[in-house]
């Protein structure tokens, strides 16, 4: 019985599991767009500020100053980005470790079942056997 509550449950777990992993590699793809569509911004910021030096613009400071924070942010980008994927192996290991133990468990559930099962059978049939002896005593 608690083997047949068990199944549905892991097959509903399974599912909630790769549709967190199914959004977790949306949600990765479209930070991965964005970090794309970041360097070609600074590439382009770039290319501005060489244009508006060349043209001594009054502004160039501030393009400068905006771009050197554009560098940072960058800089800053990729490490957390690193974090990402190690904490992502972390946990899809932790995940893997659970799910075994889990399949573990439920083996032992179904074993036990499967004991206790047996033993009532053979009380069963032992109670029978001195119940016949004790008729037989009649």
């Amino acid at each position: 019985m608690m083997q047949t509550e068990q199944q549905p449950q892991q097959n509903n777990n399974q599912a909630k599991e790769e549709e967190i992993e199914k959004k977790k590699m949306e949600v990765r793809e479209r930070v991965q767009l964005q970090l794309g569509r970041v360097e070609e911004e600074t590439k382009r910021l770039a290319m501005i500020r060489e244009e508006l030096e060349a043209l001594a613009d009054p502004m160039r400071k501030e393009v400068a100053l905006v771009r050197k924070k554009i560098d940072a942010v960058n800089k800053e980008l990729k490490p957390l980005g690193h974090t990402c994927q190690k904490k992502e192996k972390e946990y899809k290991e932790a995940l893997e470790a659970f799910n075994d133990k889990n399949k573990e468990k439920v083996q032992l559930i179904t074993k036990l079942m499967e004991l206790v099962s047996e033993s009532e059978k053979l009380r069963m049939k032992k109670l029978e056997e001195l119940s016949k002896n004790i008729d037989s005593i009649h």
